[in-house]
C-alpha cells in the first residue's frame, strides 16, 4: 500500500510531466495562427507554415504520445526527440521570427533530460533563439564585432545559468521536498506503528509487574506465614504432649504466640514491601544472629553462627536475599532433616559474599526436589546476579550455598 506522501509526490511528477507535454501544443499552435492569419503571406510561404508546424506536431505526438515518461529513464530517445524539436524551431524561426513562442517550450523540454544534458539543452536553445533575434557575431554590419560577440555571448551564458540553474534548482528542491514529505508520512506512520508497540508493552508491563508482584508476595507468604505456621504448630504439638504439666506446657504455647504475633509483624511488612525486621535496625550478621538465637529456642539445636572477611554494608536487597535464604535454609533442616548440629557461614569477600547453611542430618536421596522454597532461593538470589547450590546425599547431610555480588550500600 502507498503513503500518502509518496502518493502527493507521484502527483506532482504526474502534474510536471503532463505540463512539459502539452506547453508545446498551446506554444505552437497561436504562433502557426498568427503566422497563418498575415495577409502579406502568399499561398506558398502558408503552406510551408503549415506543414513545419503539421510536421512539429507530428514529432510531438510521437515522441510524447507513443512513448511517454521516457526523460528520466530513457536519456538516448529523450535526446534525439529534444535535437528534432530544436532544429524544426530552428527552422520555424528562420520562416518566420513568431515562432519564437514555440522555441520558448524548448526550454521546458530540456528539463526532460537528465543532468546535465539539461543544462545543455538549455544552452543549445538559447544559442538558437539569440542566433535568430540577434544574429550571429559579425553578421551585423551596424554593431562592432566585439561588442555583438560580448552581448551575444553574455546574453546566451545568463540566460542558460538563469533558466537552466533555476529550472534544476526549483527540480532538486521539489525532489527535496518529495523526500521530505514521505519520510515525513513515514515517521507518522512509524509513530502510529509505535504507539501500538507503546501500548502493547505497557500492557505486557502491567501483567509482568503484576505476575512479579505475585510471586513476590508468594515468596513473602512462604518465608514469612508459612514458616511461622510451622513453628506455631510445632509448639502446640509439643505442649500437646506434656498437656497434663502446665509448667512445661507453658513455654510451648508463649513460644507459639510469640511466634504468630511476629508472622503477623512479617506479613504487614511484606504487604508494604519492607524489609524483615531482624533487618530494620541492624545489618546482616547482627540479623542472622538473632534468626538463630530464635530458631535454637524452638529446636533445641543451637546453630553454630560463623561470619569471616572484612564486614561491608551490603545493599539491601541482598542482605534480605541472604537472609530469607538462611531462614528458609533453618526451615528445611527444622523440617526434614533431624540434625544435631547445623551451621551458618557468612564470608565476606573482595567482590562476593557467601552464605552457606550445613547440616548433619539424614540428608536429600538423590537429586533434590525443586520444591517452592528451593525455588523461591533460587529466584531472590538470581534477581541480585547471585547462584544458589544445594549439595546432599542421604545421610550424609544437606548445604545449602548462596554466592552473590557485594554490592555495598549506595551502589548503582
Amino acid at each position: 500500500m502507498d503513503l500518502p506522501g509518496e502518493s502527493t509526490a507521484r502527483d506532482w511528477d504526474s502534474w510536471w510531466e503532463r505540463f512539459v507535454d502539452v506547453l508545446p501544443w498551446i506554444l505552437l499552435l497561436p504562433s502557426a495562427a498568427l503566422v497563418l492569419a498575415q495577409p502579406d503571406r502568399g499561398w506558398g510561404e502558408h503552406a510551408v507554415t503549415a506543414g513545419l508546424a503539421a510536421l512539429a506536431a507530428a514529432w510531438l505526438f510521437l515522441g510524447r504520445v507513443l512513448s511517454p515518461g521516457y526523460g528520466s529513464g530513457r536519456p538516448l530517445p529523450a535526446l534525439v526527440h529534444f535535437a528534432g524539436l530544436l532544429a524544426l524551431a530552428a527552422v520555424m524561426m528562420a520562416h518566420d521570427l513568431m515562432f519564437l513562442m514555440f522555441m520558448i517550450a524548448l526550454f521546458f523540454q530540456a528539463m526532460s533530460l537528465p543532468w546535465p544534458l539539461a543544462l545543455v539543452g538549455v544552452a543549445a536553445t538559447s544559442i538558437a533563439l539569440y542566433t535568430h533575434t540577434m544574429g550571429f557575431p559579425g553578421t551585423d554590419p551596424g554593431t562592432p564585432f566585439l561588442q555583438h560577440l560580448f552581448l551575444y555571448l553574455g546574453v546566451i551564458t545568463i540566460q542558460t545559468v538563469a533558466v537552466g540553474g533555476g529550472l534544476m534548482v526549483a527540480v532538486k528542491s521539489a525532489e527535496q521536498h518529495r523526500e521530505r514529505q514521505v519520510m515525513v508520512t513515514r515517521l507518522e506512520a512509524a509513530l502510529e506503528e509505535n504507539a501500538g508497540l507503546h501500548a502493547q508493552l505497557l500492557t505486557q508491563a502491567r501483567e509482568a509487574g503484576a505476575l512479579d508482584e505475585r510471586q513476590r508476595m508468594a515468596r513473602e507468604i512462604h518465608d514469612t506465614l508459612a514458616q511461622g505456621l510451622t513453628g506455631i504448630i510445632t509448639q502446640i504439638q509439643a505442649a500437646q504432649r506434656v498437656w497434663e504439666d502446665p509448667g512445661t506446657a507453658r513455654p510451648h504455647v508463649d513460644r507459639a504466640l510469640g511466634l504468630a504475633r511476629e508472622s503477623l509483624t512479617e506479613a504487614r511488612r511484606s504487604v508494604r514491601a519492607l524489609a524483615p525486621r531482624q533487618l530494620a535496625d541492624s545489618q546482616l550478621p547482627e540479623a542472622l544472629g538473632e534468626l538463630t538465637r530464635r530458631w535454637a529456642e524452638q529446636h533445641g539445636v543451637r546453630p553454630e553462627l560463623d561470619v569471616t572477611g572484612k564486614r561491608v554494608a551490603l545493599s539491601p536487597a541482598i542482605e534480605v536475599a541472604l537472609f530469607r535464604v538462611a531462614q528458609e535454609a533453618l526451615t528445611n533442616v527444622a523440617k526434614h532433616a533431624g540434625a544435631s548440629r547445623v551451621g551458618v557461614t557468612l564470608s565476606y569477600s573482595d567482590d562476593v559474599v557467601l552464605l552457606d547453611v550445613r547440616d548433619d542430618g539424614r540428608g536429600i536421596p538423590g537429586t533434590p526436589r525443586q520444591g517452592f522454597g528451593l525455588t523461591s532461593m533460587r529466584q531472590r538470589i538470581r534477581g541480585i546476579g547471585g547462584t544458589v547450590e544445594v549439595e546432599s546425599g542421604a545421610g550424609e547431610g544437606t548445604a545449602v550455598s548462596a554466592t552473590v555480588p557485594a554490592v555495598p550500600v549506595g551502589a548503582p
